[in-house]
């Protein structure tokens, strides 16, 4: 990979032996490697057992959680906050869990709107809840920094399943919760 990176500088114009950029390249593979981790981890290694037997029926809810994730059309970041709740049906899971999916799914090269349903989904896999809700919120340095160049521009995804999709009260129930500041 280092190799291919002292190719594309030169190819910018620059000279990969200059000063400055003679660590670029190992610097650059390193930071790949962290932004794409989560191609080398396991939802079994995510979760690592913390499914636990509760008789809770009131929505759960992990609200802004920061996320950082690559654009798979331009490899740029994009970055903002994740919203998650969902209404247990006889298990739930450690709060820290949640943010680990995130987590997971985001240090991928990736499209918001891939990512807020494999969220999604997954929690629904490892829970089997009535219902799940996902909301992702972004912005994409592909658009601010080139093309459009929208610079206060914030990407909305959702991803509602089970009772939050089926029954208007609960969605709106959630949507409020995760806009309130407590």
């Amino acid at each position: 990979m280092q190799e291919k990176i002292r190719e594309i500088l030169a190819e910018l114009g620059e000279n990969p032996e200059r000063q400055g950029l003679l660590k670029t390249p190992e610097r650059v593979a390193k930071a790949l490697r962290t932004m794409t981790g989560g191609y080398r981890m396991s939802l079994k290694e995510v979760i690592n057992g913390a499914l636990f037997d509760e008789d809770r029926k009131d929505m759960v809810i992990l609200k802004n959680i920061d996320f950082f994730s690559l654009c798979e059309h331009h490899l740029l970041p994009f970055f903002g906050k994740c919203h998650i709740g969902y209404l247990p049906n006889g298990k739930i899971i450690g709060l820290s869990k949640l943010a680990r999916v995130t987590e997971m799914f985001a240090r991928r090269l990736q499209v918001q709107e891939r990512l807020t349903q494999e969220i999604a989904e997954t929690i629904e896999e490892v829970l089997h809840p009535r219902g799940v809700a996902v909301v992702m919120e972004a912005e994409h340095l592909c658009m601010q920094m080139r093309g459009v160049e929208k610079q206060n521009s914030i990407a909305v995804t959702s991803s509602m399943l089970g009772a939050f999709r089926e029954n208007y009260a609960t969605r709106e129930e959630f949507m409020q919760l995760i806009r309130n500041r407590v």
